[in-house]
């Protein structure tokens, strides 16, 4: 759709459930890969554990966020990981780890674990570009690598790492009414932390962290253009 013809948009619907590859790309190029002047990372909600989580993120990593267009939408790939995992094990995640020196860079990273975790050929990916790093307490400082995925390519799950593959239509993580405060005790205060449910699918933690921002920066891209 044209990104400054919204009046094709029924009452209550979203931008998000009707752009195309070719929109996204546009919004991404506009607002996603800006450097910014503050960092990010899980001290977002929690002022309190910046210095700590600055302490703790030393090791490099990359996640793929890879859409891909299904039917009239565009959705966004992730996966379960196993639960015999050593990090995160059992949590939604984007494919992804830590960068090796063989990688060269967070993206040649990222397509790499994207295709030891769920067969994605890089051949059928297109990378937009990388989001700033996003600083975690449990030791990492992830390069998020946005990029648009063919629709025919196969995925196929690493049974080693990933339990099963799965996609979410960008307008629900686009939607801020699907992104719940949640809280928990952590060396003894309270931290907080986003949770976006879907389905049976619990998304929450540095994954929610990181699509709160990529939902931050895109809408305001849509929202310039819009105007």
């Amino acid at each position: 759709m044209n990104l400054k013809n919204t009046e094709m948009l029924l009452e209550g619907e979203s931008l998000f459930s009707k752009i195309d590859g070719d929109d996204f790309r546009q919004l991404a190029m506009q607002g996603l890969f800006e450097k910014g002047e503050e960092p990010l990372g899980d001290f977002l909600h929690n002022p309190e554990f910046r210095d700590w989580v600055f302490e703790k993120a030393v090791k490099p990593a990359a996640v793929l966020i890879p859409l891909v267009k299904r039917r009239d939408e565009l959705t966004v790939i992730l996966t379960k990981r196993t639960e015999n995992l050593n990090s995160h094990s059992g949590q939604i995640a984007f494919a992804g780890g830590k960068i090796d020196k063989a990688d060269g860079s967070p993206v040649a990273a990222a397509l790499r674990e994207a295709h030891e975790e769920i067969g994605l050929d890089a051949r059928h990916v297109e990378v937009l570009g990388a989001m700033p790093e996003y600083f975690t307490g449990s030791g990492y400082r992830i390069t998020p690598v946005i990029a648009l995925v063919e629709d025919h390519a196969v995925l196929t799950p690493n049974p080693e790492e990933v339990e099963y593959i799965f996609e979410v239509p960008l307008a629900f993580l686009m939607d801020t009414d699907n992104h719940k405060m949640a809280s928990r005790m952590f060396k003894g205060n309270r931290r907080y932390y986003l949770e976006m449910p879907f389905g049976e699918h619990y998304i929450w933690g540095v994954t929610a962290g990181m699509i709160q921002v990529f939902q931050e920066r895109l809408s305001k891209a849509a929202e310039a253009m819009i105007i």
